[in-house]
């Protein structure tokens, strides 16, 4: 996800796509820890939305 894409949505869309993008990562890397990923470099862009999406939505607070 591109930081254009994250500044285009909403609060609460932005909210719920962070809690949704959490989930998959926690997911990701338990699955990880079983059986090794085939790109384990999803992890690291999950890892990168994650605080796109945080660093957009502290902006957000700041400029309020």
């Amino acid at each position: 996800m591109k930081m254009k894409e994250v500044k285009g949505l909403e609060i609460k869309d932005l909210v719920e796509k962070l809690k949704a993008s959490k989930a998959n990562l926690n997911q990701m890397m338990l699955n990880h820890k079983i059986t090794p990923l085939e790109n384990p470099s999803q992890i690291k862009a999950a890892r990168r939305d994650i605080a796109r999406m945080k660093t957009e939505l502290r902006q957000r607070e700041l400029n309020k």
